[in-house]
């Protein structure tokens, strides 16, 4: 339905930039020659101007409509949440303590919370500092 939708919005913002560009400018400085409009024209006079300013309002309103349509299919299927949810928890500032929320913390701190509880629980090894080792023996002759 959204494929169909975005179709037949793109076939109207063709039509009506088609419509839009081939209106008469009051100012004539897009108009070939000396303001355009000859008697070569397509259509001439005020049919020419009811006709594509019909159209316009038609296309427009499509458009409107089209558009309206399609955030509205863009919205059906969202979970609202706020941004206040997922804030952490404000602590005092004299305890630092752990952060009781799950969403509290970075986001490694949460994937090491997930991975914790996939692992039973298990700490991952921390890292320490390297042990000195003896260097090799040098090679007797």
């Amino acid at each position: 339905m959204q494929n169909v939708l975005i179709v037949i919005h793109l076939i109207i913002v063709v039509a009506l930039v088609g419509v839009v560009l081939l209106q008469r400018s009051e100012g004539g400085g897009l108009g070939m020659g000396s303001g355009g409009g000859g008697a070569g024209g397509f259509m001439t006079g005020r049919g020419q101007a009811n006709a594509l300013t019909r159209a316009t309002a038609i296309l427009a309103a499509a458009f409107f409509l089209t558009s309206i349509a399609l955030a509205v299919i863009a919205n059906r299927g969202r979970v609202q949440r706020s941004i206040i949810d997922g804030a952490p928890a404000a602590t005092a500032p004299g305890s630092p303590s752990a952060p009781s929320a799950p969403n509290a913390g970075g986001v490694l701190d949460q994937l090491r919370q997930m991975q914790n509880q996939t692992q039973g629980g298990a700490q991952p090894p921390t890292p320490s500092a390297p042990t000195p080792t003896a260097p090799p023996a040098a090679p007797q002759q």
